[in-house]
């Protein structure tokens, strides 16, 4: 029978010096589904997510990618593997375009005689369908620096996606976007579930969180308090599991 889940991190811990930063944190994620993952700053999210991409090595725990145990050592080899981040803040080289930036560092080559050269017009066909194929019709050529932060955010899901990318987490992505950027980003997003891709969704808006999500796991001070329908909750319970008590002034 096929793995319930795309991505299983079981019992993972991680310590620094004088702070336990996760506590025997488990956590899994369905294949087309969008999953928030929400807590109070310093609750473990970025560090959970860092155990994830191989930036940091946890202490204890095992993470597994559709059912297989893995080890990345390092956000390439996550990437690699079906693994992606979109970051709040963007990793794009502004002065090189939409095709340079998306396929940076595997261009296609093509021969002539005993030298090799990188095929643009292939390179450039490729992101157009790959654009489409996520219904933003970018032009390949376009500098990166000339698109608007939306557009830039819509092409590093696009390279997500051209490293067939099974998991991808978004770390506050509508943090520098207007209401109508944010219903395309969602557009996208929905997209992506409907090709079996898992969303992980990390926001400090919960009306985004209740919008978007199937389900949601709360942390608090690196332990997880549990994982939930998004329909069983409203923000009142949401913020109460965040917190640990009941909240009588906002």
């Amino acid at each position: 029978m096929a793995n319930e889940f795309v991505l299983e991190m079981k019992n993972i811990t991680k310590r620094f010096p004088g702070v336990l930063a996760l506590n025997n944190v488990s956590f899994s994620v369905k294949p087309g589904t969008v999953h928030a993952l929400v807590g109070e700053n310093g609750a473990g999210k970025s560090t959970l997510m860092k155990c994830l991409f191989g930036i940091y090595h946890q202490d204890e725990g095992d993470i597994y990618l559709g059912g297989k145990l893995v080890k990345f050592h390092s956000a390439k080899d996550a990437l690699e593997n079906g693994v992606s981040m979109i970051h709040q803040e963007l990793s794009n080289v502004p002065e090189r375009s939409v095709s340079q930036n998306i396929w940076l560092g595997r261009e296609p080559l093509r021969s002539i005689g005993p030298f090799k050269f990188i095929d643009h017009r292939k390179m450039n066909n490729d992101t157009h369908e790959l654009m489409c194929s996520i219904e933003m019709p970018i032009d390949p050529t376009i500098r990166m620096s000339d698109l608007s932060i939306s557009l830039q955010q819509s092409c590093e899901i696009g390279k997500a996606i051209s490293y067939g990318a099974r998991v991808v987490v978004m770390d506050e992505p509508t943090s520098s976007l207007t209401e109508l950027e944010t219903e395309h980003l969602f557009r996208i997003i929905r997209k992506l579930c409907t090709d079996g891709v898992a969303v992980i969704y990390i926001s400090h808006k919960l009306s985004e969180i209740f919008r978007i999500s199937d389900e949601i796991s709360v942390l608090r001070d690196g332990q997880m308090i549990g994982t939930y329908n998004a329909s069983d909750l409203d923000e009142d319970k949401l913020i109460m599991l965040m917190v640990g008590r009941d909240i009588t002034h906002r």
